[in-house]
């Protein structure tokens, strides 16, 4: 039996997929929608295209399904955004984007939406604090920290074509 498999796959509008196959060769998937739910899903061992089971979770119970399924030790000094009414996202860029080639300056993201880029992840590297002046390019990571609404703005801003 082989190793697992695992893939992300962007879903505009709705979230991000991640679909993983265990080395026993079964398919299980998540769907991380952009209001903070989930929804898992298992199919069959004898058709991996027959979805087994489905259900739809908030974001506390995808939470408490996370904790059951990680390590018990975990560093206290990482920072839960969701209990301050924060959420941290990522958010990949277009080549075909607008903001492709531009200042970073050139959203008004922060002013428009209340939301700071924090990072941006680039091929093997990262460019924490990007500042005005940092130039975007298709296929950039950008990590966002805002309110679940001021995310889902900014979203729709760096999405524009």
């Amino acid at each position: 039996m082989g190793a697992a498999r695992t893939s992300r796959t962007p879903l505009p509008g709705i979230g991000v997929r991640y679909d993983l196959t265990t080395k026993e060769r079964r398919r299980l998937s998540v769907v991380a929608h952009r209001d903070g739910s989930r929804t898992f899903s298992a199919y069959r061992g004898d058709d991996p295209d027959a979805c087994a089971l489905s259900v739809r979770l908030t974001g506390g119970e995808a939470e408490a399904l996370v904790e059951a399924l990680k390590p018990a030790h975990h560093s206290p000094a990482l920072l839960s955004t969701t209990e301050l009414g924060l959420v941290a996202e990522r958010v990949e860029l277009s080549p075909a984007s607008h903001w492709n080639g531009r200042l970073l300056g050139d959203t008004r993201m922060r002013t428009e939406t209340g939301v700071s880029i924090v990072a941006v992840l680039r091929r093997a590297g990262a460019v924490p604090s990007p500042g005005p002046g940092f130039r975007l390019a298709g296929g950039d990571t950008l990590i966002l920290i805002g309110t679940r609404e001021g995310v889902d703005a900014a979203a729709g801003i760096l999405g524009r074509e």
